[in-house]
C-alpha cells in the first residue's frame, strides 16, 4: 500500500463554488488539511507559482506537489484517498458520471456567468437556458445513474456529482436572490433538488 500524503494544502476563495467542491471532497475523505484564503484582487506569488497556466483558484497542493482546475483536483483526490468512493467501481458508470460531470461545466456554468454579468433579453435568455439544461441533467441521471433507496445522487452516501452539484447550492440561491429569478424548480428537476439539499445538511459538509 502506497504512502499516504503528509501535507494538503487548498489554496481557495470563500465564495468560489469550484473550490467549495474541492473543501467538501476533501471533508467527506477526512482529509486533514490547510487552507489558504486567496484575495483574487492581489494574488499571492505562492498561488501564482503554483498555478501559472491559469492562475486562478482551487488549487491543491499534496507533498508540495500542485494540482489546478476543480474538476481534475477532484477526481485526484479520488484517486489517492479510496474510501469513501466519489466514483462507481463499474468502469461504464465512471465514465457516465464523468459524463454529466462535465455536462456541469459546459450547459449550467457559462449561462450562470451570463445572468451574473448581462441584463433585459440577454439575461432573460441565459436564465432560460439554465433551466432548460438542468432538465436535461434531471433527466439524463435518473436515466443512466439513478437508483432509488438514497438520499443522494450517488445512492446512501454522496458522490462526485453530489459534492459538484451540492457546492453549487449555496451559490446558487444567492444568485437568485440577488437577481430576482428563480433557477432551481422544484417541480420541474425535484431530483436534483432533493439531492443538492440532502448535501448541504451533512454534518460534515456544514462544519468548519
Amino acid at each position: 500500500m502506497a504512502d499516504q500524503p503528509k501535507e494538503v494544502k487548498l489554496y481557495g476563495h470563500g465564495f468560489s463554488g469550484y473550490c467549495t467542491m474541492v473543501n467538501s471532497a476533501l471533508k467527506l475523505k477526512g482529509v486533514a488539511f490547510e487552507y489558504v484564503e486567496e484575495d483574487l484582487q492581489n494574488k499571492s506569488e505562492a498561488l501564482l507559482s503554483l498555478n501559472p497556466v491559469y492562475k486562478k483558484v482551487p488549487v491543491l497542493v499534496v507533498d508540495g506537489e500542485p494540482i489546478a482546475e476543480s474538476l481534475v483536483i477532484l477526481q485526484y483526490i479520488d484517486d489517492v484517498w479510496k474510501n469513501p468512493p466519489l466514483l462507481p467501481e463499474d468502469p461504464y458508470q465512471r465514465a457516465k458520471v464523468r459524463f454529466w460531470a462535465d455536462y456541469v461545466y459546459q450547459k449550467l456554468v457559462p449561462p450562470v456567468y451570463r445572468i451574473r454579468t448581462s441584463e433585459g433579453d440577454a439575461r432573460k435568455k441565459a436564465e432560460e437556458e439554465f433551466r432548460a439544461n438542468m432538465i436535461t441533467l434531471e433527466d439524463g441521471i435518473r436515466e443512466e445513474l439513478w437508483s432509488a433507496g438514497g438520499s443522494f445522487i450517488n445512492g446512501e452516501k454522496p458522490g462526485l456529482l453530489d459534492v459538484i452539484m451540492g457546492s453549487c447550492h449555496t451559490g446558487l440561491k444567492y444568485l437568485e436572490d440577488v437577481a430576482g429569478v428563480k433557477l432551481v424548480e422544484k417541480d420541474r428537476t425535484p431530483l436534483l433538488c432533493s439531492c443538492m439539499e440532502a448535501f448541504v445538511e451533512l454534518d460534515v459538509v456544514k462544519g468548519p
